[in-house]
């Protein structure tokens, strides 16, 4: 087993980003984790190992990148998977069969579908979707195990108050657990608020570079909630390869300086399409009219790159706009450094029936993953194709 130098510094986010985790090699001098690509581990003699037995169980490249998961967000441990939604499905293992879930009413689509058609129907377990910035006491039933949270929430971009949240959860001996994807642990980190577990799609902004899929749990000082995560991420096996975990380890060296980026373009595009006559509606936690601005302003240190807003016209003409986009790709998924645009209603909310769509998601509204280009070139080119 290799060990690692442990240090109790506390380090700017730009410099943890870089060192998170990682430390060269002390038997090759390696700077960069090795893949260690092996199913299975040699034994010195039966039952003697040195601290690798199976690669689903632990693999050192995984284990890097755990540890450095764990740091990011302020966490003790972290469970990598092999995809944001095997990371949700293992939360949803820790539950019983007929078990309560309080959820956020904006969720990401593919969550929706893990609940409604999978959970529900395998498990018996329910869901109640509230808006947690209101009162949602009396949702809470005998057994309630668990609170859901996204903030930002995917694709409308509502914030709530995490502290809030965290303390009736506790009050009721409930679960909290709470999607960090838009988010990222450089600019919000939910354990330092109460937050039970921290879950995220690793192929957004942490990966950074859309080729990789890949999903994470992070939890504080939990026995209990880092045995039975263990136990579940060992048993259930959906794991990422050393492969795709040296790729996430490679993302996460440019974290910090990707997100000022991703923060800078999302605030200059909002700002700009705020503006314009062919937006009706435009929602964006760093700007002053968001309903939860000043809750943003209290748990987040920038806003993310993620801007929704809602075209004044039919789904036609939305179409038409996006086609004419020339550095804008139409593509699900976020957090790559190339600007993403698609349309929730048709393409990441799809799944969604109508009477779901027109409460919550609106067929007008687009949603936009800023990249890391140049913020001029990106207005320009939505200017472009805004004209008639």
């Amino acid at each position: 087993m290799v060990k690692r130098k442990k240090s109790n510094i506390k380090l700017h986010p730009d410099t943890q980003a870089v060192h998170a985790g990682v430390k060269p090699d002390l038997q090759t001098g390696a700077v960069m984790t090795p893949i260690y690509a092996t199913s299975t581990y040699a034994h010195k003699s039966p039952g003697e190992h040195s601290g690798y037995e199976y690669s689903r169980t632990q693999n050192p490249t995984r284990e890097v990148l755990e540890k450095s998961l764990a740091e990011l967000e302020d966490g003790h441990k972290a469970f990598a998977f092999a995809s944001g939604v095997a990371a949700q499905s293992a939360i949803l293992e820790i539950l019983k069969p007929g078990d309560h879930i309080i959820a956020f009413d904006d969720l990401y689509g593919g969550t929706f579908r893990l609940f409604n058609e999978i959970k529900a129907k395998s498990s018996g377990i329910s869901v109640t979707y509230v808006d947690l910035n209101k009162s949602f006491a009396k949702e809470i039933k005998k057994n309630t195990k668990m609170i859901w949270i996204e903030t930002p929430t995917n694709p409308l971009l509502k914030i709530t108050d995490l502290k809030r949240v965290a303390r009736i959860a506790k009050k009721n001996n409930l679960i909290t657990v709470c999607d960090n994807t838009f988010a990222t642990p450089l600019n919000q980190k939910p354990l330092n608020f109460g937050i039970d577990i921290v879950n995220h799609s690793l192929t957004k902004y942490i990966n950074g570079h859309s080729d990789v899929i890949g999903g994470c749990l992070v939890i504080g000082k939990n026995r209990l909630l880092d045995k039975k995560i263990s136990l579940i991420q060992n048993s259930m096996g959906a794991i990422p390869s050393a492969f795709d975990c040296f790729l996430i380890l490679r993302g996460i060296k440019t974290l910090s300086l990707r997100m000022k980026k991703h923060n800078e373009n999302g605030l200059k595009i909002a700002k700009f399409l705020k503006q314009h006559k062919k937006v009706s509606k435009i929602t964006y936690p760093g700007l002053p009219n968001h309903p939860q601005k000043e809750i943003a302003r209290k748990q987040m240190n920038g806003f993310g790159g993620i801007v929704s807003f809602l075209f004044d016209g039919n789904l036609n003409q939305i179409k038409t706009f996006m086609k004419k986009l020339k550095l804008f790709t139409i593509a699900e998924s976020l957090g790559g450094v190339e600007s993403l645009i698609e349309s929730p209603a048709l393409m990441t909310h799809a799944y969604l029936d109508d009477s779901d769509k027109n409460e919550s998601i609106p067929k007008n509204l687009i949603r936009i993953s800023a990249g890391i280009e140049d913020a001029d070139d990106l207005i320009n080119d939505l200017k472009q194709a805004l004209k008639s």
